[in-house]
């Protein structure tokens, strides 16, 4: 009603009516409208404009979380506030978790990709099809998320593969499937490439479209690392099969033997069937019958052989 009063007491309004006349016929207090003619923007709305902004991108990062967890990350941005605070701004402005209850019959759409599939080859039929293969280390990555139940809740994996050797080059484990999930896992697969001397840039890192692949977050660490983004179709499981193949054995050689009681029981297992059985143990048909850690042994031997 503020400005209301404001416009029609103007000077230039075409019938201007004094203020104490607006005020008794809408039944405001003069006062509180001197103080917000002086200050039309108060400190708290101020205050609310800097904590929806906060949760803005945080919400445009991983658009799967509730306002629960975007209040922790609207904090971390240096903007706390109370959890029904963060409830007040996200169901103003529309900003629900993709996993929620859709609203008014309508079904949230899968985002669109920020990279082209650059695996995905037409054959003479019309038939989309994808080459999992490589000639070199750090030619093509895979990379793909998992989530796996314990009595404490859920448990996310996010692991890195190599095309070329099949070796999980690099992970990450945690109890949210946020963005950093994803940046973690490709930040410790570069590093421990880095580490053995060799070199990651110009490799092609392909995902499917789930929003963590798609956030900001994700996207800069692949340039930062001078990598190159692929990523599939909505839907469409088989545009990165190799490494749904590689979840697969884990679901049956660890997952489904027995029943996690904590997340910390899990996690062990994970890196240990990872370390120890699948790099070291597992011989794979692919791999002329060697372990990933034997090819990529033998193979710059063999390279330097045909030489």
């Amino acid at each position: 009603m503020y400005p209301l009063v404001r416009e029609l007491a103007a000077v230039g309004a075409p019938v201007r009516v004094p203020v104490t006349v607006t005020c008794r016929v809408l039944k405001l207090a003069r006062q509180p409208y001197y103080r917000w003619l002086a200050a039309p923007i108060t400190d708290a709305e101020l205050a609310e404009a800097y904590r929806a902004n906060a949760l803005h991108d945080a919400h445009t990062d991983d658009q799967e979380f509730g306002y629960r967890l975007l209040v922790d990350e609207a904090a971390d941005a240096g903007q706390p506030m109370a959890a029904r605070t963060a409830w007040a701004i996200c169901s103003a402005n529309g900003w629900w978790s993709a996993f929620g209850k859709p609203r008014r019959g309508k079904s949230k759409k899968a985002g669109p990709p920020v990279h082209d599939d650059l695996l995905a080859t037409v054959d003479e039929h019309g038939v989309t099809r994808h080459a999992f293969t490589a000639n070199a280390p750090n030619t093509v990555w895979l990379t793909d998320i998992s989530e796996h139940k314990t009595g404490e809740g859920k448990l996310y994996l996010c692991a890195v593969k190599d095309v070329h050797s099949n070796r999980i080059v690099g992970y990450s484990i945690d109890s949210r499937m946020k963005s950093r999930l994803a940046v973690t896992a490709l930040s410790n697969a570069v590093a421990m490439r880095r580490a053995a001397g060799e070199i990651v840039a110009g490799c092609i890192v392909h995902s499917d479209r789930g929003s963590q692949f798609r956030s900001r977050k994700y996207v800069r660490a692949i340039g930062r690392h001078q990598m190159v983004g692929s990523m599939g179709r909505v839907g469409a499981c088989g545009d990165n099969a190799a490494m749904e193949s590689f979840f697969a054995l884990l679901q049956k050689n660890v997952l489904d033997r027995q029943t996690w009681t904590t997340r910390q029981q899990l996690r062990v297992a994970i890196v240990t069937w990872i370390e120890r059985t699948y790099h070291r143990r597992r011989r794979q048909a692919a791999l002329g019958r060697l372990t990933p850690i034997e090819y990529e042994m033998i193979a710059p031997t063999q390279a330097a052989q045909a030489a």
